[in-house]
C-alpha cells in the first residue's frame, strides 16, 4: 500500500510540473535572414539567402509585396526549411518586392529580412534554333519582343546568325540595337542584370558555345534581352533566351509598333567590313 501511495504521489508531482506556469517560455525571435538575393525567371523569381545560426530554428516564411517601403503590406506566399524558394504564378513585366523571415520552434518570428529585394519576371525560352543566313535566310533572324524566328532582313529582326570566314557570328543589324559577349557561364541565369557599357562597336560578336550574350534594343524606351549558346554546328545555332518586357529595366519591354519611326539598318558595307576584320583577327 505504501508503495502504491509513493507511485501516485510521483505521478501527481509530474503532472503538476506540466502545468507549472512559472516555467520560463522562449519569447526571443531569431535574427532576420540576411544575404537575400533573387534570380529572375519566366513568371517566377527564385530567392536565396544565408542560413540562420540559431539551434532552435524551425523554418523560413516568404513574403511578397507591391512596394518596398516600410509601411507597405506584404503577403505570405509560402514557407520552407531550405535557404531558397521559388515564387511562381507571377506576371511578366510586373515588379514585385520580396522578404523572408525566420521562425523558431516556439513559434517566434523574426523581423523581415533587412535586404530590400525587388525583381521583375520576364518571358524566356529554351532550345531556340536559327539557321545560317546564307543557307536559309528566312529562318536566320530572331525577334525577341514577339519571340519568333524571322528572315535576317525583316524590319523586326533584332539579331541574326551568319558565318563569315569560318567564324559563327551574331549580328545586330539595326543601329538601335547593341550586343556584347558576357562570357562563359553554366546557365543563362548567371547573367541576371544587363550592363551599362561594353557593347560591340560593330554590332557583331563571335558565337561561342556556353557563352552568354546581352542585347540593348531601342532608343528612348529600351528593352534588354539575353541568350546563351547551347549548341553550334555548321549551319545552325541553338540558344536559350530571356527578354525583359518592363521598360528600361535592366533585370533582363516589348517595343511598341513604330516606336521612333522606321529602324535604321547598319550599312552592309559596315557589316561586311567589320566581319572581315574580325575574321582576319582570328
Amino acid at each position: 500500500m505504501r508503495k502504491l501511495w509513493i507511485m501516485l504521489t510521483a505521478v501527481a508531482v509530474t503532472l503538476s510540473g506540466c502545468h507549472d506556469e512559472t516555467s520560463p517560455r522562449d519569447h526571443s525571435p531569431p535574427a532576420a535572414p540576411r544575404g537575400l538575393y533573387s534570380v529572375t525567371g519566366d513568371q517566377s523569381v527564385t530567392l536565396h539567402w544565408l542560413q540562420n545560426t540559431e539551434g532552435d530554428l524551425a523554418l523560413y516564411r516568404i513574403y511578397v509585396g507591391d512596394c518596398g517601403a516600410v509601411d507597405c503590406p506584404y503577403t505570405r506566399v509560402g514557407s520552407t526549411t531550405a535557404t531558397s524558394f521559388k515564387v511562381t504564378s507571377l506576371s511578366n513585366g510586373v515588379t514585385k518586392y520580396f522578404a523572408v523571415s525566420a521562425v523558431d520552434l516556439a513559434g517566434n518570428e523574426s523581423d523581415l529580412s533587412y535586404d530590400s529585394i525587388n525583381d521583375t519576371p520576364r518571358p524566356a525560352g529554351t532550345n531556340q534554333a536559327l539557321s545560317e543566313k546564307s543557307a536559309s535566310p528566312a529562318t536566320s533572324g530572331f525577334d525577341f519582343s514577339a519571340h519568333v524566328v524571322r528572315p535576317w532582313d525583316d524590319p523586326s529582326t533584332d539579331v541574326y546568325y551568319q558565318e563569315s570566314g569560318g567564324v559563327a557570328q551574331a549580328v545586330a543589324p539595326f543601329t538601335d540595337t547593341d550586343i556584347q559577349d558576357a562570357g562563359y557561364a553554366t546557365s543563362l541565369d548567371a547573367v541576371d542584370f544587363a550592363p551599362s557599357a561594353g557593347w560591340s562597336a560593330t554590332g557583331i560578336v563571335e558565337l561561342i558555345p556556353g557563352h552568354c550574350y546581352v542585347l540593348r534594343i531601342g532608343t528612348t524606351f529600351v528593352n534588354y534581352a539575353k541568350f546563351r549558346v547551347t549548341g553550334l554546328s555548321s549551319g545552325q545555332v541553338v540558344f536559350d533566351w530571356a527578354y525583359q518586357t518592363d521598360p528600361n529595366n535592366r533585370e533582363l519591354r516589348a517595343r511598341p509598333a513604330g516606336e521612333g519611326g522606321p529602324r535604321t539598318r547598319r550599312s552592309l558595307a559596315q557589316l561586311a567590313g567589320s566581319a572581315g576584320l574580325q575574321a582576319a583577327a582570328q
